[in-house]
């Protein structure tokens, strides 16, 4: 029996009558983009979210390009984000020009150190490197924006991340791509993800929590202001007509048909957050006693959406015996993520060495993800942590 790692033929099954149903009235509408469909998403997900607005978009790297073209990010601005992540976070930066400063991790969650992230404020600030590691740069860097990133379903910790970023008068763009329906206590108030920040972000990848049938992205933000920007960028820049265009822009439109089979999926969202749970309730059952494994771990008053089910081995040798023995299997894997950004060739201009972000760079040599989705039955988990016991 072949194992899936994210198994959306199971889910489209589920789904498929109001799948089929949406997708034929935009056929037969013929509003293929920025359809009615698309207002309704963006209408619902904002009420989800607990956001007054938000504005659809074409990918997860639209939308925080959006973001930071919104907030006026460019050249010699510094923003602030962390190296284990998946390229689009720092990519949009430079390609505005802007300056990536990267942001070591915390051992447990694997998102931002609020801790760190002080320290590398305080060092562009002051152009100290003593404080902390910094980009190879021309002039003076100015601190901006920082861009947390909710890693593989988990929200970063915002208490610490808004105050540090509050205190520095920061900007905050939620990078959300991997977490849409996480949530967290704040304040004696649950929070779910897009309502961090200035602007938040989201990906509906198909491989995400919500994802549809091809890219899609959404921007959220509770200033009127910010939402006249961002759908003005997601459209040349747009100004009162189609042909009058105030500022440099992008093509970041969400298709209509996209925005119908969102809509269909948020009708079995929550009860797919619940199977998640339960998938991940019974790998920590089945994974605890198997030595030298750190599962995923939780904070009081998180809850994850577990996007990926990520694994720290002891080791990279443990790792990749752990790798050959799932598929001998036939237990498809992967790793998230094998080389963090600041070691990447794309981002060499920034000279940082190796050493420079200590726990990126160890969690890398060691992490390994296995099959993650709603709908991953009790015996194939059992086979799965079978083949890892051997």
């Amino acid at each position: 029996m072949s194992i899936p790692f994210i198994d959306l033929k199971t889910q489209y099954a589920r789904v498929a009558p109001q799948v089929e149903q949406g997708l034929r009235a935009v056929l037969e509408s013929g509003a293929f983009i920025n359809g009615p469909d698309v207002a309704k998403l963006e209408k619902r997900l904002a009420e989800y979210c607990g956001t007054r607005y938000a504005v659809g978009c074409a990918s997860g790297t639209d939308a925080l390009m959006m973001a930071l073209m919104a907030l006026k990010v460019g050249p010699g601005d510094a923003v602030f984000c962390p190296p284990f992540t998946f390229m689009a976070t720092a990519e949009v930066v430079a390609l505005l020009g802007a300056t990536p400063v990267f942001v070591d991790i915390d051992p447990v969650t694997f998102n931002i150190d609020p801790a760190k992230l002080e320290a590398a404020i305080r060092a562009v600030e002051t152009n100290d490197p003593s404080l902390h590691p910094l980009p190879r740069h021309e002039g003076k860097l100015t601190p901006k924006a920082v861009m947390p990133v909710d890693l593989f379903g988990l929200l970063a910790d915002y208490p610490a991340i808004l105050a540090v970023a509050a205190n520095h008068g920061l900007y905050v763009v939620e990078d959300a791509a991997q977490a849409f329906g996480a949530s967290m206590e704040m304040d004696g108030v649950t929070r779910r993800s897009g309502s961090f920040g200035q602007i938040a972000c989201t990906s509906f990848f198909p491989a995400k929590p919500l994802g549809c049938y091809g890219d899609g992205g959404m921007c959220f933000t509770d200033d009127a202001d910010l939402l006249e920007l961002l759908q003005s960028v997601r459209v040349h820049g747009q100004g009162r007509h189609k042909y009058e265009n105030v500022r440099l822009g992008i093509t970041g439109r969400l298709d209509t048909m996209q925005a119908a089979v969102l809509l269909a999926k948020m009708d079995i969202f929550e009860d797919e957050l619940r199977l998640r749970q339960d998938v991940a309730a019974r790998y920590a059952e089945l994974l605890g006693k198997i030595p030298g494994l750190t599962l995923p771990r939780i904070p009081a008053g998180y809850g994850s959406v577990y996007a990926q089910y990520c694994i720290q081995a002891s080791s990279g040798e443990q790792r990749e015996e752990l790798l050959a023995r799932l598929a001998k299997a036939g237990v498809p894997t992967s790793i998230y993520y094998p080389l963090p950004l600041h070691l990447q060739p794309a981002y060499a201009n920034l000279g940082y060495a190796a050493g420079s972000m200590p726990m990126s760079e160890a969690v890398s040599g060691r992490v390994f993800s296995i099959p993650m989705h709603p709908y991953l039955t009790a015996e194939v988990q059992t086979q799965i942590a079978q083949a890892m016991a051997l």
